[in-house]
């Protein structure tokens, strides 16, 4: 399962809440999650990363937020299962895609950040030719994670990676699209996510505050909504054991009443 980008203490809740119900419910194996907004709505704490793995995440993945809380940097190097979008620029701290092993399987994921309207940074699509050159033999399933803004320029990579890898997921825009599919050559695809988070919120900050920054064009602190109903959103992707196929991809879209 991948599940969309996890907002503050509002998504950790619902990561915490749904996770392991589905876990159980639809038998997933191996959970991917965004948690680049998961502390204070920007960026990682140690506290907020060790929520995520305690409520089920095996991998996490992040974006053009990772950096936004500093300490980060105090454990990245340290996680093997964290990474940051693989097309930062050498020697950034970190690393851009891990090798996950479950079972008899070795899973590679990558995290790849858009270049449309984001910050510059260098080609995903040709990153991701070095680091499938570099781990294809070594995976037998494959996912990225494409956190872009753009739906053009995540469906472009779906499309430049079928039937290379089992599935591309897009994030970062918080909200969830209703294209999942799988296309011709067999890769699981969707454009974004979506968020898990503040469900009567705007992308998980209060509404009243992005109302005033709309029409006043004024700045504003952005303060995420911590009350009210959250919403979970993600998808599962099922791989054939014997094969490694993707064999198919369901939305989830839980919201609360």
């Amino acid at each position: 399962m991948l599940t969309g980008d996890v907002v503050g203490r509002p998504g950790r809740k619902a990561f915490q809440l749904y996770t392991p119900k589905l876990r159980q419910e639809k038998g997933i194996d191996v959970v991917i999650v965004n948690g680049e907004n998961s502390a204070g709505g920007k960026g990682f704490s140690r506290k907020s990363l060790d929520e995520l793995y305690h409520a089920g995440a095996d991998i996490v993945t992040s974006g053009n937020h990772v950096w936004d809380k500093k300490d980060v940097l105090e454990f990245i190097d340290q996680e093997p299962f964290l990474i940051r979008p693989a097309n930062y620029p050498e020697g950034t701290p970190g690393k851009g895609w891990c090798v996950y092993p479950f079972k008899a399987k070795n899973i590679g994921v990558i995290n790849l950040s858009g270049r449309a309207f984001m910050p510059a940074l260098d080609c995903p699509f040709q990153k991701v030719e070095d680091i499938l050159h570099e781990i294809r033999r070594e995976c037998d399933i494959i996912f990225l994670d494409f956190h872009a803004e753009t739906t053009s320029e995540k469906m472009a990579m779906g499309w430049y990676l079928d039937g290379r890898v089992n599935g591309v997921v897009g994030t970062h825009t918080h909200i969830q699209t209703a294209d999942a599919r799988i296309l011709p050559q067999g890769t699981a695809y969707i454009t974004d996510l979506g968020m898990t988070g503040p469900w009567n919120s705007v992308l998980g900050v209060k509404t009243d505050i992005i109302l005033r920054k709309f029409t006043t064009a004024m700045p504003c602190r952005f303060d995420l909504e911590e009350s009210g109903p959250q919403v979970y959103s993600a998808v599962i992707v099922d791989i054939d054991d014997a094969t490694n196929r993707t064999t198919g991809i369901e939305r989830i879209f839980i919201t609360e009443e």
